[in-house]
């Protein structure tokens, strides 16, 4: 029996490629969300970070308000928007603003990791990443946006009504725990934090609760993110990736640096430390890479391991044209149905 396609998803930070300006890099964003649209992805995310010169993803909202205003069908949301950074009210009338603008296209993930070093959290703290705090914001959130009480003393007249389908992101078990008790769909971070999929995803279905005041759906929905590399061949897939590798190597040593053009794996591998080769075998075994039936292949085999909903894709790429390339590539393989 053949695993089913579930939709696949787009999540991007908004690289910065070696020679190209944060300017350029954000019309490479643009055009790959007009790409995902073209084909027929389900949704484009934009993640939240802040304090690296080589993503631009950190004004997420201004992001998604230029994305959606580029594209039609595909839905675009926040994956996410990094709560302890954020007043809640803030968010609260920031999405109900993007509502008004694109009707019911906007998505809002949320996290409780800060989304950068320990220093630049703390100029950007607004919340409090504590469990309870964070479930006292996601419940804040929707009552701003939902319908308006008299009892409220506070309100968000542009967010009223909106009721803006939110997610959790995580990570951990712990993050899994808070998306199912409060109802929500949660999407996991395996693209990068691999080691606790299967538990965390154990524990959310386990933990999900209908009932809660903050439930928006009546079911668990899990959305698992993986990166992919593509090329016409095996081979061509495996050369992209080091790409992804390098990338990930500067996150491991320290030295980051903007996106790095491919070059041969086995060079790559002789280069570097055996030490950093570990890490990212870890940290990145949440990959597929190859021609398009290998990918294929292989984002099956992670549906059947996850049971996943959905699945959400980062393709970075050294070449703006080849990132919209892997979707070129990936969408016809996968069956997605282009849009007019």
């Amino acid at each position: 029996m053949s695993t089913p396609h579930v939709p696949l998803s787009i999540l991007d930070l908004v690289s910065v490629s070696e020679g190209q300006s944060m300017r350029e890099a954000i019309g490479s964003s643009m055009e790959l969300a007009q790409a995902a649209d073209r084909l027929g992805y389900e949704r484009y995310w934009y993640a939240e970070h802040h304090n690296s010169a080589a993503l631009g993803s950190s004004a997420t909202a201004l992001l998604i308000d230029r994305a959606a205003s580029l594209t039609r069908d595909i839905r675009v949301g926040s994956g996410g928007i990094m709560l302890p950074n954020h007043a809640p009210l803030a968010v609260a009338e920031q999405f109900g603003t993007l509502v008004q603008f694109h009707g019911d296209r906007i998505d809002l993930g949320l996290g409780r990791a800060p989304g950068t070093d320990p220093i630049t959290s703390q100029l950007l703290a607004r919340s409090s990443a504590e469990p309870d705090a964070f479930m006292e914001s996601v419940d804040q959130i929707q009552r701003w946006t939902g319908e308006p009480s008299p009892r409220m003393r506070v309100r968000a007249g542009v967010a009223e009504g909106t009721n803006v389908p939110m997610w959790v992101l995580g990570s951990t078990v712990n993050g899994a725990t808070l998306a199912g008790r409060l109802g929500l769909p949660f999407s996991i971070a395996s693209h990068f934090a691999p080691t606790q999929v299967l538990p965390a995803l154990e524990r959310y279905r386990a933990e999900f609760n209908p009932e809660a005041g903050t439930a928006q759906i009546s079911e668990p929905r899990v959305m698992v993110a993986a990166n992919v590399a593509l090329g016409d061949t095996d081979e061509e897939g495996l050369r992209q990736f080091t790409t992804l590798q390098r990338m990930f190597a500067g996150v491991v040593t320290g030295e980051r640096l903007a996106l790095q053009p491919p070059e041969d794996p086995e060079e790559l591998a002789a280069r570097l430390p055996e030490e950093v080769l570990l890490h990212l075998e870890t940290m990145l075994s949440v990959s597929a890479v190859g021609s398009p039936q290998t990918v294929v292949e292989q984002l099956e085999s992670l549906i059947d391991q996850t049971d996943a909903d959905e699945l959400i894709l980062t393709a970075y790429a050294f070449d703006p044209a080849h990132r919209v390339k892997t979707l070129e590539l990936l969408a016809p393989a996968w069956g997605l149905t282009p849009r007019g």
